[in-house]
């Protein structure tokens, strides 16, 4: 045994020999190994960034950013289409027990099969049901190439929500607070394309069961694009599952399709939008009443309106829940009370 503060073996001097030319073969093989990515350098690599500069979050691409190009090609339309065709139908169907009415309203357009030119469905919107009621309540040809403006403030919040929106419902993000010129470009684009949109001139659900006042949104795309805007009334969605509900209330719902709608030769937006919530607004009347007098009404100016009456509060939600015993909605799916025969 070697004491303390002898020189090494030539032993112990040739392991270490050997250790530090495995150790430098080691480094070098591993600079090779590193050497192309060093080469390529962005974008392949991160870029440099110099001391003393911050570089800012890159911006999420959420909200009316979110590109739903990809929910376009052929593999998201095959995908959407086994959903349209299979489970979709089946929980409309669960929950709201649809009537449509009106489609021979548009039996001119729909004679001419894939040369049918897109057109806007512009419905009033009380639930989220009202979307995919729409969707499996619109014909063909308008169904294989039918695109939903949906809030980006609400469905392309967060990444789950857009990729969900976007692939099953085909929605496009629309900014409702500030109308933007993407938004419009883009939607005049995807027109241009041969696609059909639905668009909800109210902005949003209604507060109270109430309709809203219209929006120029769908008026305005279709005087720059010549696309006839359709109005629908969807009656007994908002006692299903309106704003504020937890959870749905299966019930029966009905669908009134109109005749379609362009604007006339110097025809304001503004115009042109009044004439389309009347149109939705007489289509109410029909839907709670009959198609006779729904007409003469109009003729006359006394429609029902669709933001109801001017009062507040429980004024408001009474004549509510009696309008809705008129419609769709007083048909709830619940069993009937049967009393014992006494006699």
């Amino acid at each position: 045994m070697a004491r303390s503060g002898s020189p090494p073996s030539p032993v112990r001097i040739e392991q270490l020999r050997r250790a530090s030319k495995l150790a430098g073969r080691a480094e070098r093989a591993v600079q090779r190994l590193a050497r192309p990515m060093r080469d390529l350098g962005f974008p392949y690599r991160a870029p440099s960034v110099p001391r003393g500069v911050e570089v800012p979050e890159e911006p999420a691409r959420l909200g009316p950013d979110y590109d739903t190009e990809w929910a376009r090609r052929a593999p998201a339309r095959v995908i959407r289409a086994a959903i349209v065709r299979g489970p979709l139908p089946l929980i409309v169907r669960a929950l709201a027990d649809p009537e449509v009415l009106g489609l021979d309203r548009l039996d001119d357009l729909r004679r001419l099969g894939d040369d049918a030119p897109p057109l806007i469905f512009a419905p009033n919107h009380h639930s989220h049901l009202d979307t995919p009621l729409m969707i499996t309540a619109i014909p063909g040809p308008w169904t294989s190439k039918l695109m939903v403006a949906a809030g980006a403030d609400y469905f392309f919040d967060t990444r789950p929500k857009a990729v969900l929106s976007a692939l099953a419902l085909n929605a496009v993000p629309i900014d409702r607070e500030v109308t933007g010129r993407k938004s419009s470009d883009m939607l005049r684009g995807l027109v241009a394309d041969g696609y059909s949109l639905v668009i909800y001139p109210e902005g949003g659900r209604s507060p109270d069961g109430w309709g809203q006042e219209f929006k120029g949104g769908a008026a305005y795309l279709s005087a720059r694009t010549g696309a006839a805007v359709v109005p629908v009334f969807i009656d007994g969605t908002g006692a299903i599952y309106g704003k504020g509900m937890k959870r749905p209330k299966p019930g029966s719902t009905r669908v009134v399709f109109g005749a379609p709608l362009r604007a006339l030769d110097g025809e304001s937006t503004r115009r042109f939008n009044a004439r389309i919530q009347d149109a939705v607004t007489a289509l109410g009347d029909e839907a709670l009443s009959d198609w006779w007098t729904a007409r003469r009404r109009a003729a006359s100016g006394t429609s029902p309106s669709l933001t109801g009456p001017d009062h507040t509060g429980w004024r408001r939600q009474w004549q509510l829940s009696e309008q809705r015993q008129l419609g769709a909605a007083g048909v709830r799916r619940r069993q009937r009370r049967r009393w014992p025969d006494l006699g």
